[in-house]
């Protein structure tokens, strides 16, 4: 009996020390400090599955969930001001200047944040699509979207993190959204002494047969308009120095849109020495001026070249 007797005058001293001295009110609103983190890290883990079937979304659910676990915390930290003496209206005042002294030195911060919002309410991507920033001519996938950035993993296996407040006024291409069919351009020139109609089937022959291209089916619908699935070869100009061919193809998927291109290419340039078929050269144009003993050269571009082309 005095065994238990003094255990219980002991604890019941402990939690006395604990309300009335301050190192015990500062134990012990750390202490609730640490089980609010914990608790709010259960929480979200026991309903990370109910709110991700309850929101199809992945952005959105994650926003929730986050949600959730700063407003545990919040709570937390709310019963830690109340032990060491601070009062509700205490907290809420310091809490409406701090946020008046915040929002008028951390104003673009806030627009991030707002910024997120319409992000998320907009829907302009997901979490999984593959996207491409225009002015920063980078490609790749959604990896998350907070209120404050958005993260972008890049083909390249490097992290892009734009700012909400910016990416909403950059040109974001979403080559993911709702169908995920990419139509692809190739463009060459033919010269006027080959082939046409055999340069226009070894074209599409050559798209047919690479992986990755739609080869076939019903036609695909973008808006109002319906394009053949199968690729296409049209001739686009009478250029100066031959026929312009243009090849139109569908990929599967955008993920390896250049991989596939490449195919397309390799198969044309090997199959090009079999045909009545060939692909015109750069033309030099070389003048001489009698009277200032210069001579002055230029190059002429067949259509379809780049400017790399005519380097080589």
């Amino acid at each position: 009996m005095q065994i238990g007797q003094t255990i219980v005058e002991t604890i019941e001293g402990f939690l006395q020390w604990l309300v009335t001295s301050i190192t015990g009110r500062l134990l012990l609103a750390l202490a609730v400090l640490v089980v609010g983190w914990y608790v709010s890290g259960v929480v979200v883990r026991m309903l990370g599955r109910p709110v991700a079937q309850q929101f199809e979304r992945q952005s959105l659910s994650r926003t929730v969930l986050r949600g959730i676990k700063l407003g545990i915390i919040l709570f937390a930290v709310t019963i830690a001001a109340g032990i060491l003496g601070v009062g509700i209206g205490n907290i809420f005042l310091s809490v409406t200047v701090i946020s008046a002294v915040i929002g008028v030195i951390l104003a673009p911060v806030i627009g991030n944040y707002v910024g997120g919002l319409f992000v998320l309410a907009d829907q302009p991507y997901e979490i999984g699509d593959m996207v491409e920033i225009v002015d920063a001519q980078q490609r790749g996938f959604i990896e998350d979207i907070t209120l404050r950035y958005t993260k972008i993993l890049t083909e390249d296996n490097s992290v892009l993190v734009i700012p909400n407040a910016t990416i909403r006024e950059r040109d974001v291409i979403n080559y993911s959204a709702e169908d995920e069919r990419t139509r692809m351009t190739l463009d060459m020139t033919v010269t006027y002494e080959g082939d046409l109609a055999e340069a226009r089937r070894l074209v599409v022959r050559a798209a047919r047969q690479a992986e990755g291209v739609i080869a076939g089916g019903p036609t695909i619908r973008v808006g109002n308009a319906r394009y053949p699935a199968r690729p296409t070869c049209q001739i686009r100009e009478y250029g100066d120095h031959g026929v312009a061919l243009r090849l139109r193809y569908w990929v599967r998927t955008p993920y390896y849109a250049a991989k596939v291109q490449s195919e397309i290419q390799e198969r044309i340039w090997k199959e090009l020495d079999d045909l009545d078929v060939e692909i015109p050269y750069p033309h030099a144009h070389v003048v001489f001026d009698d009277t200032s003993g210069e001579a002055r050269v230029s190059m002429d571009r067949a259509e379809g070249q780049t400017e790399s082309d005519v380097s080589r």
